[in-house]
């Protein structure tokens, strides 16, 4: 299956700190583009690689599943630190749930988190995906939740509901284990979001064990903040928290 062009996974070599971008369901690195490019020019080494089943169709999504997903973005933590003095970790909607799940695995080795309303808890409905799955492939799409006009996260026109319940077990798997969670953390929340509720941020804060949370609310933004009006805002306060945090 030919990736698309937007959907291109982005890495740099240079850098001794480095910053890992998960970027969410249905979408692409398309997504997190600007930021990590932005984060490079600071003198990051950088690495948004693209998830298994996206960027693609969403029927390829379907035939993948959660822990493809993590592998992915795991081996790329790997590589980062294999070379670098330190490793920070993002994660825009699901994303944030794998960068989670990366700092409950390393609790050590992560060196702070900065997540963009991160997914582990869903709407009412999707409480209906679990059974729906089994007897349809697809539902309405969920990407492109912007404020902003005339900017497109080319996400999916369907969202996969095989890969959706597979996200949905991830997230029981990542809450189970949020105590784990001890480093830094800079929280964005956009204060109207389509796509995730305000409570999985604060199931997030309320339960991971880190000494320093940060959250700031984004109220000229949709769900896929870093390509909305307040992406500036992300990029600026990423890049504090990082150089912060690696001295």
């Amino acid at each position: 299956m030919q990736v698309s062009d937007f959907a291109q996974p982005f890495h740099t070599l240079e850098g001794s700190v480095g910053v890992l971008f998960c970027h969410g369901f249905t979408g692409s690195p398309w997504s997190l583009r600007e930021w990590a490019t932005v984060t490079a020019d600071a003198g990051y080494r950088v690495s948004l690689p693209r998830l298994p089943g996206h960027g693609t169709s969403w029927e390829e999504l379907n035939l993948t599943g959660w822990r493809d997903w993590y592998a992915t973005v795991e081996r790329a933590f790997a590589e980062l630190r294999a070379s670098c003095d330190a490793v920070f970790v993002t994660g825009l909607s699901m994303g944030g749930a794998l960068a989670l799940r990366l700092a409950e695995k390393h609790p050590d080795e992560v060196a702070g988190l900065v997540l963009v309303n991160p997914a582990v808890l869903g709407y009412p409905k999707m409480r209906a995906v679990p059974v729906v799955s089994k007897v349809r492939a697809s539902a309405k799409a969920i990407g492109s939740d912007i404020a902003a006009e005339h900017i497109d996260e080319f996400a999916y026109e369907r969202t996969p509901l095989k890969a959706a319940h597979s996200m949905m077990r991830m997230w029981v798997d990542v809450r189970a284990c949020l105590d784990l969670v001890s480093c830094p953390l800079l929280l964005f929340r956009s204060s109207t979001d389509h796509v995730v509720p305000a409570a999985s941020t604060a199931f997030v804060r309320s339960h991971v064990s880190s000494d320093e949370i940060t959250e700031r609310v984004l109220d000229r933004s949709y769900h896929v903040a870093t390509m909305d009006h307040d992406k500036e805002q992300i990029f600026t306060e990423s890049l504090e928290f990082f150089a912060r945090h690696s001295r």
